[in-house]
């Protein structure tokens, strides 16, 4: 069905460290949020480019075409991350006085 590969788990890794740079400033669900838009943004970048460039495709073509499982999965791994991270720090901080957020 499909098969995971190093650049899953970079992007795993990669989308956790942006979510922990940035959770400081914004919280953690912001962060993930603002982590995985990297990814989404990248892999619509790339697929604007397969089609001949930004300028060459309609504004949805890097939305709709040539997807496929390892670009879907180089999203989903920093999705993945970043809430299992943030949901996990959920319940990790049940000090009272100590903000989630």
């Amino acid at each position: 069905m499909f098969e995971l590969n190093t650049t899953h788990l970079e992007h795993f890794t990669i989308g956790i460290g942006i979510q922990l740079l940035l959770w400081p400033v914004f919280g953690r669900w912001a962060a993930a949020g603002m982590s995985v838009a990297v990814f989404l943004g990248r892999e619509i970048a790339q697929h604007e480019a397969k089609g001949g460039g930004g300028n060459a495709v309609p504004w949805y073509y890097g939305l709709v075409y040539h997807w496929n499982m390892d670009s879907v999965l180089d999203v989903a791994a920093p999705l993945a991350g970043c809430v299992l991270l943030a949901l996990a720090v959920r319940n990790w901080l049940p000090l009272k006085g100590v903000k989630r957020g």
